[in-house]
């Protein structure tokens, strides 16, 4: 098994290693989400507040990354790190939590949100037309789409590292490059609008929407609630940085081009998503009805099927909105699948290697690639695509990727403590202050979570502990597998 670590090959650079973070970052939500955020805390200012702190956790959580992945240039990341901060038992955990959901969840979502809005180019492509039913099981044409979506990005991904590397650095550049398009062309050409004259004047004035569409001020504690549990979406939106960890062990100069990656590439799309917001609140009036006949008397609480992107553009472009942002819609989630496809195979490897996942998966083929494990998660993705689940299992594991979150940030204090002498070529900026600020954040919206929505955390929380006992079922029936260092922790 040692032999085949050398067929891992380190051909991903620091441009490559940002547009694995770009790439992944960058998907529909930055186009969907703001609608149900600004329904959550009702003023243009609190708005851009959500996620100006989801940038700020998003920036500090790499930077914090950056340590642990300059001491650990694995193939894995997280995982690596989970298991060696505390136990095989966490590091199994998150790679549990992976597989069954976050990766594959993901995968499957943005695959389905992929041909959703090949809909809008391609009206065959449609929840409604109903390909094969059998019994209770039905396979409608966007289903399809993105089943073969998948299928085709395991494919690709099978042909090598370079292969992939080459087809995410089009894919991210073409994102970033029409995110900024949208951005300079909102702020540029949007005389005679006055959506911003109107958002000023309620500009910190936060409110809920109460019955018959009532809009309710809020304040105090019921302002950070609402701030905590409208987050979800723009966490979500943001999410995804750490995937360039799990390719570590095939990044060129890991310790540097790793930690660089993380920093400049959260960076990027943080200080995009903060203006593509502002540009909504520049066109579209942020209350709005239901009811409104127009982008502008909807706003962007009401946008249609909450597509605020869509709506603003609309109103610079017209009827051509509609096909315009399709189009990047569609570039930009199959960039997003494609580095998630790509990168989740290098956790089950890890734990294979382990001895904690089938034996199959800890191997490589000719290109010096999981195969067999990616191929296992496109297969689990694609399941998750027939049992239209998937949207239920995200929502459910944002309590999960928090509390995974949290404990690697963590991890680093108690390396610090535990391993003092390990090499670390870059340090957590503002150790120990910084670190402990996002842990102290991240703690706090899991509190909020756990308070308001609890039909969404605790299930979360329940596919997490499911996972304890697998593991020791697991390391009973496998022992011949699991390496002696690992049997002794």
């Amino acid at each position: 098994m040692a032999e085949e670590n050398h067929l891992l090959q380190k051909r991903v650079n620091l441009f490559d290693g940002i547009g694995i973070v770009a790439g992944a970052m960058i998907g529909s939500g930055i186009f969907i989400v703001s609608a149900d955020i600004a329904r959550s805390v009702g003023s243009p200012g609190w708005l851009l507040v959500v996620w100006l702190i989801t940038g700020l956790i998003t920036i500090i959580g790499a930077l914090s990354y950056g340590e642990l992945a300059a001491m650990m240039p694995s193939v894995g990341g997280q995982y690596v790190y989970l298991r060696e901060s505390y136990h095989p038992l966490i590091g199994f955990l998150f790679g549990w939590t992976t597989f069954l959901v976050i990766q594959c969840g993901s995968i499957a979502a943005v695959a389905v949100g992929f041909a959703k809005f090949s809909g809008v180019i391609f009206p065959w492509i449609s929840e409604n037309n109903i390909l094969y039913q059998v019994g209770a099981l039905k396979i409608n044409s966007t289903q399809f789409v993105g089943m073969v979506l998948i299928m085709f990005l395991t494919w690709l991904n099978t042909r090598g590292i370079v292969t992939g590397k080459t087809v995410q650095n089009i894919f991210s550049s073409t994102k970033v490059i029409a995110l900024l398009g949208f951005i300079i062309v909102g702020l540029l050409v949007t005389k005679g609008i006055s959506s911003l004259e109107i958002n000023k004047a309620v500009f910190w004035q936060a409110s809920k929407i109460g019955a018959g569409n009532q809009i309710v001020p809020i304040a105090g504690f019921a302002l950070v609630a609402a701030i905590g549990t409208a987050m979800v979406g723009s966490l979500f939106s943001a999410d995804a940085w750490y995937n360039i960890t799990y390719i570590s062990g095939e990044v060129i100069n890991p310790r540097r081009n790793v930690p660089l990656s993380l920093l400049f590439g959260t960076l990027l799309v943080s200080g995009l998503y903060l203006l593509a917001n502002f540009v909504f609140i520049k066109i579209l009036p942020l209350h709005g009805s239901p009811d409104g006949t127009d982008v502008l008397a909807r706003g962007i609480q009401f946008a249609s099927d909450d597509r605020v992107a869509t709506s603003a553009m609309s109103v610079v472009v017209g009827d051509y909105a509609a096909v315009v942002m399709a189009v990047f819609i569609m570039i930009s989630t199959f960039g997003c699948n494609h580095i998630m496809v790509l990168a989740g195979p290098r956790v089950y490897y890890a734990m294979a290697k382990d001895g904690l996942f089938f034996k199959k998966v800890a191997s490589l083929n000719k290109k010096g690639v999981p195969a067999f494990a990616l191929i296992l998660q496109g297969v689990w993705s694609i399941l998750l695509c027939l049992s239209g689940t998937y949207g239920n299992l995200l929502d459910y594991v944002i309590f999960a990727v928090l509390l995974f979150f949290t404990l690697t940030i963590l991890a680093i204090f108690i390396l610090r403590r535990k391993r003092p002498d390990i090499d670390r070529p870059y340090k957590a900026f503002g150790y120990p202050f910084i670190p402990a600020i996002y842990i102290l954040t991240t703690l706090t919206i899991m509190v909020i979570l756990l308070i308001y929505k609890p039909n969404y955390t605790f299930p979360g929380l329940g596919i997490v502990l499911l996972g304890i006992p697998v593991f020791y079922l697991w390391r009973k029936f496998n022992k011949s597998t699991i390496p002696q260092s690992l049997e002794e922790e």
